[in-house]
């Protein structure tokens, strides 16, 4: 409410106030307060629907994470004390095992809940999980043993045995993640005057993990949704991000001789992590291989995991408000737009639901509640930056994120006490908490949590009660509420000057268009180059009709190239192509191109 009430303050009157931070409003003057009225009531509404969810769903979800650990939990029958089962859905899917990644990111949460004080009775989970870890690191599996490869292995049965059926295998992000949980854990030990439990038992569990990163993390891996092998930003990312921890904490007990090599591969992944980038449209790809788009959710995930608040918005570590992170996340969340039947109706500058990735069909291929709610804990995590460092700063690549919320913003940096900087950050709350008002409305009246919701009709689908969406909520509530983890030494880390990486000049392109519709009829944007999807109907760009009858968008294209477009209109899946010839231009070598056209 109070940044409501401080930019109301701030402008001349209410529909000026209005009309800025909804820019979507109708135009003509005597319409123009009704409608703004109907918008300011429908976020408001969304907030209260929001805050009731969180506030409900809060207690729920920390009990469902609880109920699936260890042989008290409710729904964990036979696991063993510290083992988090992934579900207790044993068949289509059977989720009845313990995964390191999962396991680890679950107790990275909770690890976190207590050593910042919010809830101190979880300190004998804590040590049962890392009993547990202790023990599943020493299973001879079919990745191998501790000592050749089994470190890799994805999953083990809940009673700590090994898994022998086919999987995919090596899964290299468990080490990083498990070891990045304890080293949250060491540190707090170590602050309350406990090192010595972290040097005898801690630290040997821990350096079995840094020393499979260390020499590992240039092979090959099954990415985390388990299905292409190749590299894998989310993995690459966390890599890196363990071995930079485990670097200082070895420093920290005494064992500085290991800190040197930890700190040359972290210098080497740190590198290797910028090959992802994919600049125009403005995207990580997410994985090597596999034959997709590379629009993954394993990079809004990657984002939320590597944050460091007081890294600030550095994109190379890739920081939820880094230019590349937004652009990054713009073009994920699009990719979803016009896949999902839920998401039909829903404006291109509104919240939608996320899945995995656009060619999913796991199980249908549904939206999952876990991305959904990712994308929310971004964006307040970026929030929590520009509010801490009170500016934010546009550039060429984040553009067209921003360009969603106000049509009239350029690159630069503004203040918080500019009507820009407090019309962008209201709009991005409120389409934060558009996220998580979607997974709200798809949530059962139980509030249990499943993996997905159906694409259809958000009925609930695929394994119940998944330990990982309960967790994501969790982390993504403390987030709107500005909670941060401590840490991790991202602050000021530089790549090297010898590092090769892919950094091919672009520039944003606004198109604006002026088409007549009528209901039910969208405008698409589609071209000659790759981010205009190479004149693809079926995945091209959907325009915003927030200034109807001008239809936009912003897309960030390749710098000094000669681009060829048309926009066409769809309805009920017909196409219908603008008149010919192709419009035609050739981008700029900086600076933002604005095109304004009528339809032909």
């Amino acid at each position: 409410m109070a940044s409501y009430i401080s930019y109301w303050n701030y402008k001349d009157g209410i529909c000026d106030f209005l009309q800025t931070v909804f820019p979507q409003v109708i135009m003509w003057r005597s319409l123009r307060l009704v409608s703004s009225l109907g918008l300011c009531a429908s976020a408001f509404a969304q907030s209260s629907t929001v805050n009731s969810y969180v506030s409900t769903e809060s207690p729920i979800a920390k009990a469902g994470v609880l109920a699936n650990i260890g042989p008290s939990g409710a729904k964990s029958s036979g696991a063993y004390p510290g083992v988090v089962i992934a579900s207790p859905s044993s068949t289509d899917p059977d989720y009845l095992y313990t995964w390191v990644r999962d396991s680890s990111l679950v107790f990275k949460m909770l690890i976190d809940q207590y050593t910042s004080g919010q809830d101190t009775t979880l300190r004998s989970h804590i040590d049962d999980f890392i009993t547990a870890e202790a023990n599943i690191q020493q299973i001879t599996n079919p990745s191998g043993t501790v000592s050749t490869g089994g470190l890799g292995e994805p999953k083990v049965n809940i009673n700590e045995t090994a898994f022998t059926g086919a999987w995919g295998r090596p899964q290299r992000d468990g080490p990083a993640l498990r070891s990045t949980a304890m080293i949250t854990y060491a540190n707090w030990l170590i602050a309350n005057n406990n090192e010595s439990y972290v040097t005898d038992s801690l630290w040997p569990i821990i350096k079995l993990d840094l020393d499979y990163v260390m020499n590992n993390w240039n092979e090959t891996t099954f990415d985390l949704w388990e299905e292409v092998d190749s590299s894998s930003f989310f993995t690459s990312a966390v890599q890196h991000r363990a071995l930079r921890q485990g670097s200082a904490l070895a420093t920290a007990i005494g064992q500085s001789s290991v800190a040197s090599g930890y700190n040359t591969q972290a210098n080497n992944i740190l590198c290797f992590l910028q090959s992802y980038w994919n600049p125009s449209p403005g995207f990580m790809t997410a994985n090597t291989r596999g034959g997709r788009s590379g629009r993954d959710a394993n990079t809004v995930l990657t984002s939320i995991h590597v944050f460091d608040v007081e890294a600030g918005c550095d994109g190379v570590t890739f920081q939820p408000c880094s230019d590349i992170a937004l652009s990054n996340l713009k073009v994920y969340v699009d990719s979803f737009r016009e896949i999902y039947g839920i998401n039909t109706g829903i404006r291109a500058d509104q919240a939608v639901a996320t899945g995995r990735y656009p060619e999913d069909v796991y199980q249908g291929g549904n939206p999952w509640y876990l991305t959904s709610f990712a994308v929310a804990e971004q964006l307040y995590d970026a929030l929590i930056v520009w509010s801490n460092e009170g500016s934010l700063t546009i550039t060429d690549v984040s553009f067209p994120f921003f360009q969603q919320f106000d049509t009239s913003i350029t690159p630069g940096t503004y203040g918080s006490s500019t009507s820009t900087y407090n019309t962008l950050t209201t709009a991005i709350k409120i389409f934060a908490d558009g996220f998580v008002a979607v997974a709200a409305k798809y949530t059962p009246s139980n509030g249990e949590l499943a993996e997905q919701y159906t694409r259809s009709d958000g009925t609930p689908t695929s394994a119940l009660d998944l330990t990982w969406s309960y967790a994501s909520a969790l982390t993504a509530f403390n987030a709107r509420a500005g909670k941060t983890s401590a840490s991790w030494g991202a602050a000021g880390l530089a790549v090297s000057p010898a590092c090769s990486t892919s950094k091919a000049l672009t520039v944003p392109v606004v198109f604006n268009v002026n088409v007549t519709t009528v209901m039910g009829q969208n405008i698409y944007l589609t071209g000659s180059v790759g981010a205009l999807t190479d004149w693809s109907t079926t995945e091209a760009i959907l325009m915003s009709s927030a200034d109807y009858p001008i239809w936009s968008t912003a897309v960030t294209l390749p710098a000094n190239t000669q681009i060829q477009y048309k926009y066409i209109i769809v309805d009920n899946g017909n196409v219908t192509w603008e008149a010919d010839p192709n419009n035609e231009f050739t981008t700029s070598t900086s600076g933002i191109t604005t095109l304004n056209d009528v339809w032909r």
